[in-house]
């Protein structure tokens, strides 16, 4: 599906481009959602251009992420989706070329929904101002998903420390600080991406020729850079609090551990006197006592509190 954005158009709008196929008059921003390769083809034929595909998009090395070719400026990053879900890494590849902005992607992405909703009243005259209106949106998502991410965290902390828990209790609570880390970590994937891609798109021509851009691009520098600064303070309050509930659960179970052994050691003198006493020697004196009943009872009474005594006076109580 191809969606296009228009100079003072009211909406965006959706095309199935075939063969023959040619950008309307007017259009800055075409965006290539899931395209078939007929629509590849058909948009190529259209602005002569190469587009890169699905697997060439994923390709990790630069020269292949970033690349001018016959006049076009080619700027592949790695952007966060379905963060709600379960985050992913989703590349989408920003193409300025004869004035416009192509945008190629496979994934739903809520920034470019909500771009392609709010553009169409921002009176976007060029391809370099749809592609600053396009980051500006990114941007404030990925902010929007730290927040969101950190507000959950700053609840989970509060449940952490507030007393009593249980192991039980910490189980939903460890689950959520790891979607947070995965959420975390993904953003920041984003945002060192769109620092690379950033620092290149400076270099392509519209850009470099139009002080606005220039400004524009150096106030999205420092947006990124500030979050990515937040997220990496997030990404080690996350890690602390893992290690924090970690070692709570340690202490619940120690502390369980700590009274079997304390049942143990009580339990085991009066144990090892009654299995003394409970052999079947003809020859044992005590048999023949007529108090040997009640101080066998005393002694094992003895031998039960004395090691509570005992654990009491060190402390270990």
């Amino acid at each position: 599906m191809l969606t296009i954005l228009r100079r003072d158009a009211t909406e965006c709008e959706r095309h199935s481009p075939v063969d023959g196929w040619t950008p309307p008059e007017g259009a800055v921003w075409l965006d290539l959602h899931s395209p078939t390769r007929d629509e590849e083809l058909a948009v190529e034929r259209a602005l002569g251009l190469d587009i890169p595909t699905r697997e060439e998009m994923a390709a990790i090395e630069p020269s292949s992420r970033f690349y001018q070719e016959n006049g076009a400026t080619f700027m592949t990053a790695t952007l966060l989706a379905r963060s709600e879900e379960g985050p992913v890494s989703a590349p989408v590849t920003f193409v300025l070329a004869k004035g416009m902005l192509v945008t190629i992607r496979y994934d739903e992405l809520r920034a470019f929904t909500v771009y392609a909703e709010r553009a169409p009243g921002a009176q976007v005259a060029s391809g370099t101002a749809a592609l600053m209106g396009l980051l500006d949106a990114i941007v404030e998502r990925l902010a929007d998903i730290l927040e969101d991410t950190s507000a959950h965290v700053q609840n989970a902390s509060v449940t952490i420390f507030r007393q009593p828990q249980t192991s039980s209790q910490f189980q939903p609570l460890l689950t959520e600080l790891a979607r947070s880390q995965s959420v975390t970590s993904t953003t920041r994937k984003t945002l060192v991406s769109l620092t690379r891609m950033l620092a290149f798109a400076g270099l392509a021509q519209e850009i470099a020729t139009d002080a606005d851009c220039q400004a524009h691009l150096k106030t999205l520098q420092a947006d990124i850079q500030s979050l990515t600064e937040h997220s990496a303070f997030q990404s080690s309050h996350i890690s602390f609090l893992l290690d924090a509930a970690l070692g709570l659960i340690n202490i619940e179970q120690n502390g369980i551990i700590k009274w079997f052994s304390i049942y143990a050691v009580v339990f085991l003198p009066p144990t090892l006197l009654a299995s003394i006493w409970g052999m079947n020697f003809h020859h044992m004196p005590e048999l023949d006592w007529r108090f040997g009943y009640p101080v066998a009872l005393a002694m094992m009474v003895v031998a039960a509190v004395t090691p509570l005594w005992w654990f009491k006076k060190r402390g270990w109580l």
